[in-house]
């Protein structure tokens, strides 16, 4: 109760908490005794107040102000006896030792173990505290909502997950359909194979996410701890102010969590070159495609085929912003890369709009502008030329382009394009490779550019 409730609740006369109180015919209230001492010493029956005389020389007992006075002095005692001690001298304690870091009474202010220490009163101790574990705090805030912002992108992963589990399901289902009943169990072997990634996929992101939730709850449990500490009262607080610090500041430490890298279904695997891997039992039904598109990294402009031999301009998607993707250059990668050896691949590429063909470096930029790092051919602003910063653009004496090879020799450090209508070299770069290459296609027209099957190559010799 307050100070207010307390002068209530006393006596005029003694000046302390009513014992026993009487109420005269006034209405004022008075302890018994107190008020037979008053009329005793003065010989007049009259309220020490306002003067009136009593028209009871007995008066009655006030019971429902001496419950809540009981109540009151019972409270108080309970407060009391709660205050924390000194566990030394068993003496309230009133300052803070700022070399401890801990509250202290006032024999311990001058005992040999405080000798020639800094103290502060409790209250200004807490102030100044309070406010460092405030400012100490904001920083676990901040990494709670950067938990939590991670944890909402990896659901959304994992939803794409689900669509990318069923577009390859169909895709695949459509495929065995088409190769007829003998190929069931090749069909059900490659269903269970991406069932089985698909869960361990969903399997690798709900760890993850239970990760993301330990962390989060880690995090608020500090933040709903801390700020327990911080409404607890001035020598509570105190004494609970390291182990607050202590957990604030470890929990600031925690790592950022990590891009999900490599959580996709990798389609590529699932789809590319099906027809080709059951050519050996339906020759004449299949074709094979030397370059695999991988959805995972396309920017959300693309739109691949569901073979994912072709692609085309379209509307953004909405995609998860995994690291591979490109999210700047409206390209995409092949599936596999090459580090040694000589591969080629033909890309029907009639267009009249921008577009480009070519390697790239593994490690190339994918966020944001590519600043290095790749070989191409494109049409740009309709003249055909060959780029690779920070070598100078130059553009080919080509009138039109329907079709073009890409050929790569990793081992001699050759990079050619053959024009496949006329059987034309177009151009070769020589550069000394140091890492894998991935084939890349970039558009900026609505209509496909084509990875074609190996069935619809002509010969190029160099």
């Amino acid at each position: 109760m307050s100070s207010q409730s307390e002068k209530d609740l006393s006596c005029s006369i003694c000046q302390d908490i009513f014992r026993d109180p009487v109420v005269l015919s006034c209405s004022h209230s008075f302890c018994k005794d107190c008020l037979q001492r008053w009329w005793d010493e003065r010989r007049k029956d009259a309220c020490p107040l306002c003067r009136e005389i009593s028209l009871f020389r007995r008066p009655p007992r006030n019971l429902a102000l001496k419950n809540v006075c009981e109540t009151f002095t019972l409270e108080r005692k309970q407060r009391a006896s709660a205050e924390p001690l000194c566990s030394v001298h068993a003496e309230k304690l009133k300052l803070f030792c700022l070399d401890h870091q801990e509250p202290v009474c006032l024999v311990c202010r001058d005992s040999n173990l405080h000798n020639d220490h800094r103290f502060r009163p409790i209250a200004e101790a807490v102030q100044d505290h309070r406010q460092e574990l405030l400012v100490s705090l904001n920083p676990v805030k901040k990494k709670l909502n950067l938990f939590q912002r991670a944890k909402g992108k990896l659901e959304e992963t994992a939803e794409h997950i689900r669509v990318q589990a069923q577009r390859t399901e169909r895709r695949i289902m459509e495929e065995f359909k088409r190769l007829h009943r003998f190929l069931r169990e090749e069909e059900e072997d490659r269903l269970a194979a991406l069932r089985e990634e698909e869960r361990r996929k969903h399997q690798a992101t709900r760890e993850r996410g239970e990760a993301l939730s330990r962390s989060i709850s880690r995090l608020s449990d500090t933040i709903r701890a801390t700020e327990e500490a911080l409404r607890a009262a001035d020598v509570t607080f105190l004494q609970k102010y390291k182990a607050a610090r202590t957990r604030v500041q470890q929990d600031r430490l925690l790592d950022d969590p990590p891009p999900a890298s490599g959580v996709l279904i990798d389609q590529a695997k699932h789809l590319g070159n099906l027809s080709y891997n059951i050519w050996t039992r339906m020759k004449e039904m299949v074709s094979y495609s030397p370059v695999i598109l991988d959805p995972n990294t396309a920017h959300p402009g693309l739109h691949l085929s569901e073979d994912l031999t072709r692609v085309r301009l379209g509307l953004n998607q909405k995609l998860p912003q995994n690291p591979e993707r490109f999210d700047q250059h409206l390209c995409v990668l092949g599936s596999a890369g090459f580090s040694s050896g000589t591969h080629s691949w033909d890309v029907e590429v009639g267009s009249d709009e921008n577009w480009g063909v070519g390697v790239v470096k593994e490690s190339v930029l994918r966020k944001g502008p590519i600043q290095t790092g790749f070989w191409g051919l494109c049409l740009f602003s309709g003249s055909y030329m060959v780029v690779s910063y920070p070598l100078p653009d130059q553009i080919l004496p080509v009138s039109e382009l329907k079709r073009v090879r890409v050929q790569l020799d990793w081992d001699g450090g050759r990079l050619s394009f053959f024009e496949l209508e006329a059987n034309k070299h177009l151009y070769t770069f020589r550069q000394t490779f140091s890492e894998k290459l991935f084939p890349f296609i970039g558009t900026n027209d609505q209509s496909p550019l084509k990875i074609l099957p190996e069935t619809e190559q002509p010969a190029v010799l160099l």
